[in-house]
């Protein structure tokens, strides 16, 4: 008979036989000539001789079982597992709750029998203290520093800081508002009484463990982030603000696996990725060196300073490109660059002339239609009004239809209802107007 451990007390957790499907109890029978994968029968398939595929009935075979004492006399295997289970389920302390889900052992025996085998075993504390010193050195050699112990700041309640840090209280190492926080909800109106039928009781026993999930999803993030120092925030972005910025988005996208690797793992992980950027950069510089004929240091610092010199230039040429798209005025173009070609030339610019007309005022030169929407729907008398007027095709169509149509109302149209449509300047109202006059798209009233 082989001794092994079993599976935890909830039936679904153990597998099915292999015959009729129905979740194992033991004992039960393991063939011990079928593999890789386990094969298992129930002792009703076993005494009735069940074969499948490449299972025979005379194959060699083993009893499952865990009903044998490994601590203490009267302790099976199968009631150490389920004491862990309830201490981990119920929390160190709750006996009564421990005892209840043990259903087989005292308040009493459950107390007892675990401060004595597991807290106060001198096998067991050396045994652990071993296993933390071998841990330790593993990782002793070549580890960046990083130290996601640091006591965090302790921030008066409903303070910035306080918020920065999502409401963690160092004192009690907890957080004002937990993950998943109202997950108790579901719980609040659950009670077991001994009526309950067999489909209510297995349909509450199933709400408490997906409660139980729920708690220990919530324990895994906690984990997370003490573990990585993600408590305050403020000392994460700056060392995130240390790396280049490429670097920082990889570091912002590889947060989210965090979760699957340790701090310090994570760490090296980021701060490969860091000195991967900056040796492929330093490679492309040397590359650029090479590749204009540079082979000394020195000359290296003469081709960056001529380099920064001549980046400088296209930056004001380009700056000069963009300054002229919006100048229509070819004369003004010129008049523009001529001055700025007399001061890069060190010449005092020329003053240029600019036409007066005889009330005193400067002409302002035809707008350039070029590329305005609108200009392909104007004829040339049209053309040259918007040209003289400085009047946007599609402003002009706009102040042409409004005129139009308030003129077919009223049967004509005065210079005054006129200027009441348009609310632009009087003089160009005055030459639209009598410019579709003149042209006979509108009568005067």
């Amino acid at each position: 008979m082989d001794r092994l451990a079993s599976f935890g007390n909830d039936p679904f957790d153990k597998p099915p036989c292999r015959g009729c499907s129905s979740y194992l109890s033991e004992p039960y029978i393991k063939c011990a000539e079928c593999g890789p994968s386990p094969f298992l029968l129930c002792l009703q398939c076993f005494t009735r001789g069940f074969e499948y595929k490449k299972h025979e009935s005379d194959h060699k075979y083993e009893i499952m079982t865990s009903d044998f004492p490994v601590l203490e006399p009267g302790w099976t295997a199968q009631e150490e597992m389920a004491l862990l289970d309830s201490v981990m389920d119920c929390g160190f302390g709750n006996w009564q709750d421990v005892a209840y889900q043990m259903r087989t052992k005292t308040k009493e025996e459950c107390e007892s029998h675990y401060m004595k085998n597991f807290i106060n075993n001198p096998l067991f504390s050396s045994t652990l203290l071993s296993l933390r010193k071998t841990k330790d050195s593993r990782f002793a050699e070549g580890a960046i520093p990083f130290k996601p112990t640091d006591d965090p700041p302790r921030p008066t309640f409903d303070s910035v800081l306080s918020r920065d840090m999502a409401g963690y209280m160092p004192a009690r190492a907890d957080f004002m508002e937990e993950f998943d926080n109202y997950a108790e909800w579901d719980l609040k109106d659950i009670d077991f009484v001994d009526d309950d039928s067999d489909i209510l009781r297995a349909l509450k026993l199933s709400v408490v463990d997906i409660y139980h999930s729920r708690l220990k999803e919530r324990q895994r993030r906690k984990k997370v982030i003490r573990d990585h120092g993600l408590i305050n925030l403020r000392k994460f972005q700056m060392l995130e603000r240390c790396y280049p910025k490429e670097v920082q988005e990889l570091y912002d996208v590889m947060r989210r696996f965090a979760r699957v690797v340790g701090p310090v793992e994570h760490d090296k992980f980021i701060e490969s990725h860091a000195l991967e950027f900056e040796l492929r950069r330093e490679i492309r510089r040397l590359q650029e060196y090479r590749k204009a004929g540079i082979k000394s240091f020195c000359s290296a610092k003469v081709y960056e300073r001529v380099k920064r010199m001549r980046e400088d230039e296209r930056r004001k040429r380009t700056m000069l490109c963009d300054v002229l798209q919006y100048i229509q005025d070819g004369r003004a173009c010129q008049q523009w660059l001529s001055k700025q070609a007399a001061i890069d030339a060190g010449i005092t610019p020329a003053v240029t002339t600019i036409t007066v007309s005889a009330t005193g005022r400067r002409s302002a030169p035809p707008l350039n239609l070029t590329g305005l929407p609108g200009t392909e729907k104007l004829n040339e008398r049209e053309k040259e009004l918007c040209q003289v007027v400085r009047l946007v095709p599609g402003a002009y169509l706009e102040y042409k239809q409004a005129l139009l149509n308030e003129c077919r109302r009223q049967g004509g149209l005065r210079l005054a209802q006129a200027r009441a449509l348009i609310k632009i300047d009087v003089n160009k109202t005055r030459k639209i107007y009598d410019f579709l006059i003149k042209e006979g798209y509108i009568t005067k009233a």
